[in-house]
């Protein structure tokens, strides 16, 4: 259940008169929906307002090998605080194989990894305190092995917090390009798939595969799945 500090009390008054003045106006069956959607609406922003929110989100998957066997993820994580006195931030890892092989942040450092069902966690430790409304820029990179043995792969983006724009890019060996590309969104239940502007091939004969998405929806996995 949620904590209510001072500047959440401070509000409820606030918000009360305007529902008092709202519901003078309605019937009882339109008060009811009314009450129903502005508590939606209360308890959704208590929920969501975390720790921080995510600016910018940006994730590479870069294959080594046609077997699969070798990869690298990077990530760019850019956040603003929205609590005071924070020491710590958390990271998270999936995928099959062997993962988190040569693990190393900045800033700050990996203090613990704990498994929690299919997914591991990683405290960093900030080594000094953040404040609300400070901006800090996380880059992340770890090492796999045997992740991506099957003809088809997949690679997940949870959206975990508030995020404005996340990125995420696959890069392949040159003698292995990727085809039947397409997004699912697990939550949704809905898949697309991506044209061919999705696909590239860089200047050293690799390929790559670029997918956008600006406001992606709060808890939402969206998975980028293709054919190789």
């Amino acid at each position: 259940m949620p904590g209510f500090d001072l500047k959440t009390a401070s509000v409820i008054p606030t918000i009360l008169q305007k529902l008092a003045d709202t519901l003078l106006n309605l019937s009882w069956p339109e008060v009811a929906e009314k009450i129903w959607q502005i508590g939606k609406k209360i308890l959704q922003g208590f929920s969501g307002e975390g720790m921080y929110e995510v600016l910018d989100y940006e994730t590479t998957l870069e294959l080594y090998d046609v077997k699969g066997t070798r990869a690298t993820l990077r990530k760019r994580e850019r956040v603003r605080y929205l609590q005071d006195s924070i020491i710590a931030y958390q990271d998270q890892a999936w995928g099959d194989g062997e993962i988190l092989l040569a693990y190393h942040c900045t800033p700050g450092k990996a203090v613990d990894f704990y498994r929690s069902g299919y997914k591991t966690h990683i405290l960093i430790s900030r080594r000094e305190v953040k404040h609300k409304g400070d901006i800090d820029e996380y880059h992340i990179e770890w090492g796999m092995r045997k992740g991506f043995l099957k003809p088809v792969g997949f690679w997940e983006t949870e959206v975990s917090h508030r995020t404005k724009h996340i990125m995420v890019q696959v890069i392949f060996p040159r003698s292995r390009p990727p085809f039947k590309i397409s997004i699912e969104e697990r939550n949704q239940k809905r898949t697309y798939f991506l044209g061919e502007g999705s696909r590239a091939r860089l200047p050293d004969g690799r390929w790559q595969i670029v997918w956008e998405q600006s406001q992606p929806r709060l808890y939402e996995r969206y998975v980028l799945k293709w054919e190789w």
